[in-house]
């Protein structure tokens, strides 16, 4: 697996990072998604696809 974010397209909403802390950030600065982990384990591959999907903008793009 391997994760790309538009930060230009996310709108801030935190959706990503309350489903995945040890993937997911937000700038301290404009709120927007940060990648911690482009390419998380196994173990939280099945959290990631579930952030993707909540996420309101689709700024997360999951690659298998």
């Amino acid at each position: 697996m391997e994760l790309s974010v538009d930060r230009e397209r996310c709108v801030g909403a935190g959706m990503c990072v309350l489903g995945v802390p040890e993937v997911f950030d937000q700038d301290a600065e404009d709120g927007r998604v940060l990648v911690l982990d482009a390419e998380p384990p196994p173990g939280r591959r099945a959290s990631v696809r579930l952030a993707a999907g909540v996420c309101p903008a689709g700024a997360i793009t999951v690659r298998e």
